[in-house]
């Protein structure tokens, strides 16, 4: 179905959405829009009078997968649009990533459990056509927002269908990423001139970088060599195990014979005591994934952003050593999701 023309006028199934490149900090001055990043899948919804088909980003389907959301466009009252946004699923007040990744299930009947225990939306924040402008995509951000937000705001129902927030005061912006504590992945600034330039990186992105003071539990050889390639990191659950969240592998080249040494010497027993790194698998060869216990004798505070399955989704920065930090005192608390059902309820309406 890639390429081929949607009912809804000139927009092809499967265009790649438009993508922001990452930057430090948020552009200033007049003419610029504040959305929030959300943490979830893209995809890009087009609804005619005959169906419903929804788009990941790599052009894949995921109609199957969402079936509460098909069944909410499917109730918006008669009109073709295709909008660009992003799925999530709440629980307990915080976005779900893990909970989104579970959908992607071979069997219907799973889907259509999950679909009723955990229900999904799409958070809007684009728009490449409607029924009454046509094609939107060379029209200025400030007058596809507000085609949007009539479209959103003409749905029976806001259950399954939000409308993601927008600000142009960039102090407002820089407040969602400083207190949202990890219930959005950043924030994405937009030019209010500017057209939808699909598969371009045409917006600019800030992530949320968080911390969190890790126990060394064990560590990586590089491949091939003799000095050390990564950390291992852990953080100690409620019953004093020590699990494996994630890794540090940007250690500088003369740092390493020192820090070797003193890896070394700290090798041993009780390492990780809950869960553990891999092994060798298709992936890696046995040198690559073999790792070396430690004693609970090290600390770093690291940089991550989002969290999975109880890991850090992308690997971490290492900021400093904490040789002031007990191991004791670091705890999985530092990286569990966040309850911010009032932000996100204000973020996404």
């Amino acid at each position: 179905m890639a390429g081929k023309l949607s009912h809804a006028r000139s927009i092809a199934v499967a265009t790649p959405p438009m993508e922001a490149r990452l930057a430090d900090k948020l552009p200033s001055g007049p003419g610029w829009q504040y959305e929030p990043k959300w943490d979830g899948f893209r995809c890009i919804a087009y609804r005619t009078k005959s169906e419903i088909d929804l788009r990941a980003k790599s052009g894949k389907p995921l109609g199957r997968y969402f079936p509460e959301v098909v069944a909410a466009l499917d109730a918006m009252p008669p009109g073709d649009f295709v909008i660009d946004g992003e799925l999530a699923i709440r629980i307990d007040g915080a976005l779900s990533f893990d909970a989104l990744q579970m959908r992607l299930h071979p069997a219907a009947s799973r889907i259509r459990k999950l679909s009723v225990e955990a229900p999904a939306h799409i958070i809007a924040f684009d728009v490449l056509h409607s029924d009454r402008e046509g094609d939107l995509m060379h029209a200025p951000l400030r007058e596809r927002r507000a085609v949007l937000e009539a479209i959103i705001n003409n749905a029976p129902s806001r259950a399954s269908l939000k409308l993601s927030a927008c600000t142009h005061d960039r102090s407002r912006a820089l407040r969602w990423l400083a207190h949202a504590g990890g219930a959005i992945d950043g924030v994405i600034a937009k030019q209010l001139e500017a057209p939808y330039l699909p598969g371009e990186r045409a917006m600019i992105k800030v992530k949320q970088i968080r911390t969190a003071d890790c126990v060394v539990g064990g560590f990586r050889y590089g491949a091939g060599v003799d000095k050390v390639g990564s950390l291992l990191l852990g953080l100690f659950d409620a019953d004093g195990l020590l699990h494996h969240v994630g890794y540090v592998s940007g250690i500088a080249d003369h740092e390493k014979p020192a820090l070797t040494k003193k890896l070394e010497a700290l090798a041993g027993l009780p390492g990780f005591t809950g869960k553990a790194p891999g092994g060798p698998s298709r992936w890696s060869n046995a040198r690559s994934a073999e790792w070396t216990s430690l004693k609970h004798k090290l600390v770093v505070e690291v940089h991550f952003d989002q969290v999975t399955g109880g890991r850090l989704r992308h690997g971490a920065s290492l900021v400093r050593w904490r040789p002031d930090k007990s191991p004791a005192q670091c705890t999985m608390e530092q990286i569990m999701p966040v309850k911010a059902a009032r932000l996100l309820s204000e973020l996404a309406k």
